[in-house]
């Protein structure tokens, strides 16, 4: 089989790819700091790269720990004519002696490889990786996924690209469970989907994941924003009795109350409001839906008094129960008609 059917022609307007479309090139970049997603990259490629050449012959180079001339070693050619896939890890740590061969590899690269570089981050070798962003070859960027937007859309993307259904309301549901780390909701996503026989929905997500820490904390939020003091009180001396801490639980409410706040003062349909926001256009619906309970002095009364909290359980107070029960009560009872 031609080299020309296992690597890619160098495009360099256009050579970023995600982890799940890159393809095997003779020089491919995994960077980024997102440790996860770069597992699925390296992942991704080297079984593209068995697939196609079962007898491949596979290296694992540390950039750090690197010695002259094993770069060289590694690629050159086989005397049974096996592909090579050699991965480097640890590149954002590399010495001057693996700088200097790779930016010698750079220039005249190996047809029959596949050199997969780990970069995960910093300003260490920005000469070798703005020399293989130059030259057009194949680069993940594999950054934190910080928005819950972009947990969600990770989320139905992993159920799409399994033949699986999940409604909105339960990605939600899970990324509020799960989300504080993608490799966890990667896993909860996987669960969930040996485990459903059908459509994935907010209860089923709830029984699996509904004891976390996480999903009790926006429990008390969505019960406090609807102005339900009692049940977040309740679920809120619950989850504090059985050894939550106060500080996630908070979060949850300054989470809630800052979304509310966007929404209230954005002009637009919940499409345009959602791509201007960086959220999901649902998830725009229903806080647009909140905004109605609440007067602009009740929602300003209750992100002081959430402001107030987070201060006092992170160390300002001596009774953060009481800090966060407070906020909950204050929350509660500014909605409209409590």
């Amino acid at each position: 089989m031609a080299a020309a059917q296992t690597t890619r022609t160098r495009t360099p307007a256009s050579n970023t790819a995600t982890w799940r479309d890159v393809t095997p090139a003779e020089i491919v970049l995994v960077g980024g700091p997102e440790e996860y997603l770069g597992i699925r990259a390296m992942d991704h490629l080297r079984a593209q790269v068995r697939r196609a050449f079962p007898d491949v012959e596979v290296s694992r180079l540390t950039a750090g720990a690197y010695e002259a001339g094993t770069l060289a070693m590694n690629v050159s050619p086989s005397l049974f004519g096996e592909r090579k896939l050699i991965v480097v890890e640890g590149v954002e740590g590399m010495n001057d002696a693996f700088l200097a061969d790779a930016l010698t590899y750079l220039a005249r690269p190996e047809p029959d490889a596949v050199l997969v570089l780990r970069h995960a981050g910093g300003v260490r070798g920005k000469k070798l990786l703005d020399a293989i962003k130059a030259g057009g070859w194949p680069v993940v960027d594999c950054q934190p996924l910080k928005k819950d937007a972009d947990k969600a859309t990770f989320v139905s993307t992993e159920f799409r690209a399994a033949g699986r259904k999940i409604s909105s309301d339960a990605v939600q549901t899970l990324v509020n469970a799960v989300g504080a780390n993608l490799s966890e909701l990667a896993a909860a996503c996987s669960q969930l989907i040996a485990d459903a026989t059908g459509a994935v929905t907010p209860d089923m997500v709830d029984r699996y994941y509904g004891g976390r820490i996480e999903a009790t904390a926006f429990k008390v939020a969505d019960a406090a924003m609807a102005g339900n003091g009692p049940i977040a009180l309740s679920i809120l001396r619950h989850a504090l009795a059985t050894g939550a801490d106060p500080v996630p639980l908070v979060a949850a409410l300054a989470a809630k109350l800052r979304t509310v706040a966007k929404v209230a003062g954005a002009q637009g349909s919940p499409a345009q409001i959602a791509r201007d926001l960086g959220m999901q256009p649902w998830l725009v619906e229903q806080a647009q839906r909140d905004v109605r309970r609440w007067t602009p002095e009740g929602l300003v009364r209750s992100i002081q008094a959430t402001a107030e909290a987070d201060a006092q359980v992170k160390g300002l107070s001596r009774d953060p129960v009481y800090a966060v029960e407070h906020a909950v009560t204050v929350i509660a009872t500014s909605v409209r008609g409590h």
